[in-house]
């Protein structure tokens, strides 16, 4: 893993396509502006992790033999 420092406007380069730039700083809180390709999937820590629990979860239903369909009833 690398770790960079940076202040508010510095950029980080990824390969040639891809460009974080800080664009404000607010007590412990950074925001992050990326600049990188449409098809290119950019998601934040907690919600890669959500998907991936969830498609390991259908994952383990499908190799078990338990069907991933959860049915709701309106009452």
């Amino acid at each position: 893993m690398l770790v960079l420092t940076r202040k508010k406007g510095e950029e980080i380069h990824i390969g040639d396509e891809i460009v974080i730039k800080v664009s404000e700083l607010s007590g412990n809180r950074v925001k992050l502006c990326i600049d990188a390709p449409e098809v290119m999937r950019i998601l934040r820590g907690e919600v890669a992790e959500r998907m991936n629990a969830q498609a390991d979860a259908v994952s383990s239903d499908q190799t078990s033999g338990k069907s991933s369909a959860r049915f709701v009833s309106a009452s």
